[in-house]
C-alpha cells in the first residue's frame, strides 16, 4: 500500500520486550535520592522532637518520620529488586540517628532525654520494618 511507511521499522508491545539497560542507572539514582530522604527524615525529626505544647512534650516529629519512613521504604520498594535495597532509606534514616546520639564538640546532646530517643527509634523504624515484613511474607 504505497510506501508512506516504509522508513518506520516495526516495533514490538513494550510488556514483551525486556527493559532497556538505561533503567538500572535511573533505578540507582533513585534509590540513592531515597537514601539521602531517610537522612533529611532523621534530622529534621531529631530537630523537632523536643518540641512541647505548654510544659508537655509533644514529639510528633517521631510519627511523622516513621510515616515518611514508611513511605519511603515503599517507594524503594517500587523501584528495587530486592527488600534488603529497599531498605537503604530506613537504614540512613537509623545510621542518621545513631550518630546524632554521640556528643558534639561542646559535650552537648541532640536529644534532650533518652525516652524521646527511644520513642523516635520505635515509632520511626517500626512502620517500615513492617512494611518490609508484609512484602517478604504475604498472607
Amino acid at each position: 500500500m504505497g510506501g508512506r511507511f516504509a522508513h518506520i521499522g516495526a516495533r514490538q508491545h513494550p510488556d514483551l520486550s525486556p527493559p532497556p539497560d538505561d533503567t538500572r542507572a535511573l533505578r540507582a539514582v533513585v534509590l540513592t535520592l531515597l537514601a539521602v530522604d531517610g537522612v533529611v527524615s532523621a534530622l529534621l525529626a531529631a530537630f523537632f522532637l523536643s518540641i512541647r505544647i505548654g510544659s508537655v512534650p509533644f514529639p510528633i516529629s517521631a510519627l511523622i518520620s516513621g510515616l515518611l519512613n514508611a513511605a519511603l521504604v515503599w517507594v524503594a520498594l517500587q523501584w528495587a529488586s530486592s527488600p534488603r535495597l529497599a531498605a537503604m532509606p530506613l537504614w540512613t534514616w537509623l545510621a542518621t540517628v545513631a550518630a546524632l546520639t554521640f556528643p558534639g564538640p561542646g559535650d552537648d546532646a541532640v536529644y534532650a532525654a533518652q525516652w524521646q530517643l527511644l520513642l523516635l527509634i520505635a515509632v520511626g523504624a517500626v512502620p517500615p520494618l513492617l512494611l518490609l515484613y508484609r512484602r517478604n511474607h504475604p498472607r
